[in-house]
């Protein structure tokens, strides 16, 4: 007799909370943030990270910013549907919410603004750090794509940590800085692009979960198992 597979999933809402291991790191930021850009220069903050690299420092950059590219986001979203409590409606609108309509109001804004990018900004000037096999960003400049995606992505991971893992939300804070930290050195944003892109990501993510435990109601009604 040949016993039928089963797809379990989840009547249960997941564990979430505001962690105070990645939302307190973002408050400092932002103020942090914040007075770099009344009190330093657009290049001066450019320049802090484009202006100090070496040869690991590229190699490494131009990983990390794929953390903030589509495929990663993914692919650490379907990796999560492993997990039988996120195999339900809830997760499936509240992480598409979170990490979908973030990035469309970016790219909205980067279409509307289409501020220039550095090296359009100086006119490619020698002193700005480029590789040849970086590619060479002109337009839609505000706010950064990538750091958009990434602040989406960890913030959410962050909230969804069970109560005696939620530390790692630090870990996930300075990932998500990390990919802003390579826009710039990769010379395709400047110091407020990331600081924007970050702080509509997070928001947004806070936001939607909020409205979303609000209405959990909805979701948890009735037995989603599938034979």
């Amino acid at each position: 007799m040949v016993k039928k597979s089963r797809l379990t999933f989840s009547t249960e809402k997941p564990y979430t909370s505001y962690n105070p291991y990645f939302l307190i790191p973002f408050l400092i930021w932002v103020v942090v943030g914040g007075l770099s850009l009344i009190f330093f220069d657009r290049r001066v903050l450019f320049e802090f990270a484009n202006g100090r690299h070496s040869e690991w420092g590229d190699v490494l950059m131009t990983y990390i910013t794929n953390m903030g590219e589509g495929p990663f986001v993914l692919v650490v979203l379907l990796i999560l549907l492993g997990r039988t409590s996120f195999r339900n409606l809830w997760f499936f609108i509240t992480a598409l919410f979170s990490n979908v309509l973030p990035n469309i109001m970016t790219q909205a804004v980067k279409s509307g603004v289409n501020a220039p990018r550095p090296l359009n900004y100086y006119k490619e000037a020698p002193w700005i750090h480029i590789s040849p096999d970086w590619p060479r960003y002109m337009e839609r400049s505000f706010p950064s794509g990538h750091t958009t995606a990434a602040f989406c992505l960890f913030s959410f991971l962050a909230i969804l940590l069970p109560e005696k893992y939620r530390h790692w939300g630090l870990v996930f804070f300075f990932m998500a800085i990390a990919v802003g930290y390579s826009r710039m050195y990769l010379a395709a944003h400047f110091f407020i692009d990331v600081y924007v892109g970050s702080i509509i990501a997070t928001v947004f993510v806070v936001c939607v979960v909020t409205l979303m435990n609000r209405n959990q109601g909805r979701f948890f009604k009735q037995d989603y198992g599938i034979h």
